[in-house]
């Protein structure tokens, strides 16, 4: 790249001022999605600086970012390329690197090109593991598509920043509830992640095998920890404060794709199966991928914990809407004109302690309306199952 075409990159990357700056939640919200599409424990939206990388969102990764010259973003940028590396410590390049030898002792590396709306290629979307691994085709598409929504999101933050500068009312007061809210997920929800980091790290130990029956329990009660954060940190924002949203084209396969990873491993630990069933497409719709793959997970985590071993939940997917259906508890008729009222949770869920805190689908409702759409809920009655349905206009 020429002196001059690297100057304007630079330009672009200091001109969202996240650099040093706290973590958008919007972008570690994407990182998390990232994570559990891979399946990998750490993810992050990489911005390049002259000699050094800045994590602008990110899941599972120590600190903020590091030097350039030992960053795995930094060949992304360069090539403007996508680059896998299925095991760092086979390649010379990477083998001797610090975050290769010790923590976070990277091995499995997938990256493309963050590219901004001026066509700039300022980091990269990238996902990580401490062990080898290999990236699909579909897997790198969705990763482009989270490169797309993340460079969207660095531009509606931007955007809103400058109005707030020139004086807009609205622009100021969403920028200061995204404050507080990252203020809150740095202050509760980093030190948990680091916990989840470390206890990872302690399973990997051949050596500290027979103390695992600990370890798994801290390890599921961290996660549930961390998913209760998320929910009040979502659940709890003023009702008439708006919900940012990034419209772009987004396929409801991989919304379902998401929500059914995001809830992989409580499924398997609870043998409720989940599928996927697809009718006719296409399935585009205009929507947010990460707000519309959070209501899904909602959805999908709701009838996997009212489901029996062996009852499977199936995820449809139409042109325009996503279906979760299960054959689990079921919901009282005098119950179903509340189950979206925020902190609501129904007979069964008290009396089964069945975990949450009644914010799952107060969470996704707001984001249906906040696409114009619509969430709906029906039961045939206790026993009979439930089917829930968001349906995002065209």
């Amino acid at each position: 790249m020429s002196a001059v075409g690297e100057d304007a990159r630079l330009a672009a990357v200091h001109s969202y001022h996240l650099l040093d700056a706290p973590r958008p939640v919007v972008l570690d919200e994407l990182t998390r999605l990232a994570g559990a599409v891979f399946g990998t424990p750490m993810s992050t939206v990489t911005l390049i600086d002259a000699d050094r990388e800045w994590f602008a969102g990110k899941t599972g990764v120590p600190g903020h970012g590091g030097p350039r010259a030992t960053s795995f973003a930094g060949p992304v940028v360069d090539s403007r390329e996508p680059l896998v590396i299925e095991d760092a410590l086979a390649e010379p390049r990477y083998r001797g690197w610090a975050s290769v030898l010790g923590s976070p002792n990277i091995r499995f590396f997938a990256g493309v090109p963050l590219i901004d709306e001026d066509g700039h290629t300022i980091g990269g979307m990238c996902v990580l593991d401490d062990k080898p691994g290999t990236a699909g085709d579909r897997q790198l598409d969705l990763l482009r598509t989270m490169a797309g929504q993340a460079a969207g999101h660095l531009a509606a933050l931007r955007n809103r920043q400058l109005l707030a500068e020139v004086g807009d009312e609205l622009s100021r007061a969403i920028s200061r509830e995204e404050d507080f809210v990252a203020t809150v997920s740095h202050e509760l929800r980093t030190p948990v992640t680091t916990i989840q980091g470390y206890l990872e790290l302690l399973v990997d130990n051949e050596e500290l095998a027979p103390y695992r029956g600990m370890i798994e329990p801290i390890q599921r009660n961290g996660e549930r920890l961390v998913r209760m954060v998320d929910h009040l940190l979502a659940g709890t924002r003023p009702s008439g404060a708006p919900l940012p949203l990034l419209r772009a084209s987004t396929d409801l396969i991989a919304v379902a794709e998401a929500a059914m990873a995001s809830c992989r491993a409580q499924a398997a630990q609870r043998e409720v199966p989940i599928v996927i069933e697809a009718g006719p497409g296409p399935f585009s719709v205009p929507g947010d991928l990460t707000r519309l793959s959070q209501a899904a997970e909602h959805l999908v985590r709701n009838a996997v914990i009212f489901s029996g071993a062996g009852q499977t939940v199936t995820i449809r997917v139409t042109a325009s809407a996503l279906e979760v259906a299960d054959t689990g508890a079921g919901i009282p008729a005098d119950e179903l004109p509340h189950v979206i009222e925020r902190f609501y949770r129904g007979q069964y869920a008290r009396d089964q302690a069945v975990p949450g805190v009644g914010l799952g689908l107060s969470i996704a409702d707001r984001i249906m309306r906040a696409h114009e759409g619509m969430l709906t809920v029906r039961s045939a009655g206790p026993g009979r199952g439930t089917v829930a349905r968001m349906t995002v206009p065209k």
